[in-house]
């Protein structure tokens, strides 16, 4: 995908972070970039529609927009998303709720508000963005893992409901970004039989974050994707220390990786 060919791109969470990084980069090559968040944006490169992708009036009502002026959706990136952090036993069925109907429910509502246009056009990719943590269950991040593991069921799911109007949907698996995530994650009660070994954990997950990658490289990585002519229903993007964790888990005895996790997030 070239500035030559022009796509539309809507792009959600792009008020800071990955998301942000994504709608400059895309709308900086050429293409038109609508990113909806729930503050508004200034930026030459896109435009900002005001949504909370939690509120599905709010979502139909900016896809709506959108088709006012433009003929076609060719990619939604859907990349809004919240942190959480603390022990499962102390997670409100509150917090809970609110993670999942961000990560979860309102990424469904995106790619349901964008999926009779791509029908009717025959054609459209889809990248939910996912973590290398869905894949496991990480300590004291339990429902942050929960959450983007369903999401990836899900993606696996639409693959085959989709693929007859030639729409293409993954999710993306990042590792470790350098962004700002540590000032937006909700952080649960953690009640005092975990509390010490909990400081250790949030300790090593910050500095996990302030060494990851660059939003740049990311952005880099989804361009090339996006040439591609078919898509596996999952990728993988990260550094290898973490990326590696994957095909472990696949392979190795579960108390024996279990015991890696615990060396990796310094709980031993």
């Amino acid at each position: 995908m070239n500035s030559e060919t022009k796509k539309i791109i809507i792009i959600t969470g792009t008020s800071t972070g990955i998301g942000f990084t994504l709608a400059e980069f895309f709308g900086e090559k050429g293409h038109k970039v609508f990113g909806l968040s729930r503050k508004n944006v200034d930026s030459k490169f896109f435009t900002t529609i005001p949504t909370d992708i939690t509120d599905n009036a709010q979502v139909q009502n900016a896809i709506s927009k959108i088709l006012e002026t433009e003929k076609r959706i060719d990619i939604l990136i859907n990349n809004a998303g919240m942190g959480m952090v603390g022990s499962v036993e102390d997670s409100s069925q509150e917090e809970i709720l609110r993670l999942f109907n961000l990560n979860l429910v309102g990424s469904v509502q995106m790619m349901s508000a964008v999926l009779p246009k791509m029908r009717e056009q025959k054609s459209g990719k889809i990248i939910n963005i996912s973590s290398i943590g869905s894949e496991m269950g990480l300590p004291f991040r339990g429902f942050y893992s929960a959450s983007k593991s369903a999401l990836d069921k899900v993606t696996e799911a639409i693959r085959y409901e989709v693929s007859p109007w030639k729409i293409d949907v993954c999710a993306l698996h990042l590792g470790d970004i350098k962004t700002k995530i540590a000032e937006n994650r909700v952080q649960t009660k953690v009640s005092a039989p975990y509390q010490k070994t909990f400081e250790k954990i949030y300790s090593v997950m910050n500095s996990h974050v302030d060494d990851g990658t660059e939003p740049s490289e990311v952005a880099n990585y989804i361009e090339k994707l996006l040439t591609k002519k078919s898509w596996k229903a999952h990728y993988y993007f990260g550094k290898f220390g973490q990326k590696i964790g994957v095909p472990l888990k696949w392979i190795l005895p579960q108390n024996f990786y279990e015991n890696l996790m615990r060396k990796y997030s310094k709980i031993d």
